[in-house]
């Protein structure tokens, strides 16, 4: 039997998500939308494509959530995306009102699926989906320290004009402004960034980092980012389908880490084919424990905040 992917949303992240996904040859995708016709369209335009592809995957496209039968792990997208102006938490009932009968959903019909959140604010729905499905702890995940550190490998690999697959970083904490982007724990070719970049334009890359989704938004003007999005979510995807134990950072339910609990933030984890497998402790400077406590409890009000 082929592995599945369910897509919930079929807008631009969805749709991205799924065409990476098949391509790939990854898992057969179901793209799921409520607007009729969207998401057949879609898949059916992708379809199309594969001849191109000398491989990939089946693609099709649904209205009812039923589709989600199945699913070996479901990506959630849907959700109203920011506009200029709006903070995430702007979009908090909203979107927690999309969230809810989907999580319903995925619980009823792929009870043993693997969760990969996108829909913002996303520290706090991927808290939403858990607390709604009652998934255990380690099948439900957010995707975001994997947008925000790939935004920070981006933004240093054009500073020093090299390969951004020879820069790795790590950026904790919640999706959003008081992101935790870690400079000590960023490298270039196996050599620490600070060697090789100015302090002062260590700030400012990680200032762009932290604004890295609302810089996007303040240029397309009527969306928000989805090729990054939804790349990391495939990233994702495919080291729970093949169990690849990356140690990466992802929004997940801490319960002691950290000086955390009963809240998702992002935090460095190992993830293969039992989903989260480990939370790795990282041995953080006083400043930049405070910092990231700081950021999981703006998450925490935020979940106070739909009544957690």
């Amino acid at each position: 039997m082929n592995r599945k992917v369910a897509i919930i949303g079929a807008g631009n992240v969805g749709a991205s998500t799924g065409l990476y996904l098949a391509e790939r040859a990854l898992a057969d995708v179901v793209l799921i939308d409520i607007v009729e016709g969207m998401p057949q369209g879609k898949a059916l335009d992708m379809i199309q494509t594969t001849p191109l592809w000398h491989k990939g995957a089946r693609i099709e496209g649904a209205n009812d959530l039923a589709a989600v039968k199945g699913a070996d792990v479901i990506v959630m997208t849907a959700g109203l995306p920011r506009k200029p102006g709006m903070s995430r938490s702007d979009l908090l009932k909203v979107n927690a009102d999309i969230v809810r009968p989907v999580a319903e959903a995925v619980k009823q019909h792929a009870p043993g699926a693997f969760v990969v959140v996108i829909t913002n604010p996303l520290d706090v729905m991927t808290w939403l989906f858990w607390k709604v499905s009652g998934f255990p702890k380690h099948r439900v995940m957010g995707m975001a320290g994997m947008l925000d550190s790939a935004r920070m490998r981006a933004f240093i690999a054009l500073e020093l004009g090299l390969s951004p697959t020879d820069v790795q970083a790590m950026v904790l904490g919640g999706h959003g402004d008081s992101m935790v982007p870690l400079p000590r724990y960023t490298t270039v070719g196996g050599i620490t960034v600070s060697q090789l970049v100015p302090a002062d334009r260590l700030a400012a890359i990680s200032d762009r980092t932290r604004n890295a989704g609302a810089e996007i938004v303040k240029l397309l003007k009527t969306g928000s980012a989805y090729y990054s999005p939804a790349m990391c979510a495939v990233e994702m995807v495919e080291a729970i389908l093949t169990d690849q134990k990356r140690l990466v950072p992802c929004s997940v339910m801490v319960s002691g880490e950290y000086g955390m609990k009963d809240l998702f933030v992002g935090v460095p984890i190992v993830l293969g084919g039992k989903g989260i497998e480990k939370i790795v402790q990282l041995d953080l400077a006083p400043e930049e424990l405070a910092a990231l406590q700081k950021s999981g409890k703006e998450v925490a009000d935020m979940i106070a905040e739909l009544g957690g």
